[in-house]
């Protein structure tokens, strides 16, 4: 019985030793993987591509009729330049972003290096963290209609403002009709609703340093501020390159807070419409070639400011 029963075991195993290394589990990793893409090609490539395509034609309704698709070119792209619309909003856009976004980098820097500093032994610390983050979690049209209340002709902040003296009962100003205070009210929104989310990657950035490089540099006697610009700026550059790039493409697309500050009228004069505000009249009135333009714009605006900034930040260390 053993001389017939050994030669069967010795054939079954060189089997599954073939079997198994036969099985190959790396298409699984597709297979998972496959959803993200799906999604991505229906959800955003796809109109992205469309946007593209329709920029270069004429349509549009004209009561219950549609005009088009006809190809029409650069047409769409000449008409944009053409009346300087374009090159003001985008200058409207420009300016709120930076009035928002230098007060904002400056103060998340500052709070991020102070909540990570080891030698002041803030207390409670988890409380300050959260407090800071909670306007970035609050509805940027909600934000809007509170700052539209607080700042109107007769709204609270003008009366603390009368009643200090600061300023006259009969004249009192008026935030909404002025352009400084309109672009000032929406750069002040952006801000508070944005430094938090700033502050929090600027702190896992500055925490990821090695802590042996502060007290090498305090034992040589550097101190807080020469450790600040010498270490922990040049070692978060990338973290910094990120918040920059992310929050410039954020602002070329700002669109809720001013829209809803001046009900979609960009007052006073056009003064504070941005470039998405744009974007949006022409949607409203069904001009899908000139809405298309304007996308394609604003992508070509985005793309290459932020190869600028790729540009500089690499430079900076090749040096």
């Amino acid at each position: 019985m053993q001389a017939t029963t050994a030669p069967a075991e010795k054939t079954v195993e060189p089997r599954l030793k073939r079997n198994r290394k036969s099985i190959s589990y790396a298409k699984w990793g597709y297979y998972f993987i496959a959803p993200f893409f799906v999604v991505y090609a229906v959800f955003s490539l796809y109109p992205l591509l469309s946007t593209f395509y329709y920029s270069f034609f004429e349509y549009y309704r004209s009561g219950l009729k549609f005009i088009g698709p006809n190809f029409v070119g650069f047409e769409n792209f000449k008409t944009l330049f053409a009346n300087g619309d374009l090159v003001m909003y985008a200058k409207n856009t420009l300016i709120m972003w930076i009035l928002g976004f230098i007060p904002q980098i400056v103060f998340s820097l500052l709070l991020a290096a102070w909540f990570t500093d080891v030698r002041l032994h803030i207390r409670g610390s988890g409380f300050f963290k959260t407090v800071i983050y909670m306007p970035n979690i609050i509805m940027a049209s909600a934000f809007a209609m509170l700052f539209f209340t607080l700042f109107s002709d007769k709204g609270p902040i003008n009366d603390i403002f009368i009643s200090l003296g600061w300023m006259d009962a009969a004249r009192p100003y008026q935030w909404l009709a002025t352009t400084a205070g309109n672009r000032g009210l929406v750069a002040f929104m952006n801000f508070l609703m944005w430094y938090g989310n700033t502050t929090i990657m600027l702190m896992a950035a500055i925490m990821g340093v090695d802590p042996g490089l502060y007290e090498a540099a305090e034992i040589d006697g550097a101190s807080s501020t020469k450790q600040f610009f010498s270490i922990t700026l040049p070692l978060i550059r990338p973290i910094l390159l990120y918040v920059v790039v992310t929050s410039m493409i954020g602002g070329i697309q700002m669109f809720d807070v001013p829209q809803i500050l001046t009900n979609g009228k960009g007052l006073p004069d056009r003064t504070s419409m941005s470039l998405v505000m744009y974007l949006n009249n022409h949607l409203f009135s069904k001009n899908y070639g000139m809405a298309g333009a304007v996308s394609v714009v604003l992508f070509i605006i985005a793309a290459v400011l932020s190869f600028l900034v790729f540009r500089f930040n690499t430079r900076k260390e090749e040096r």
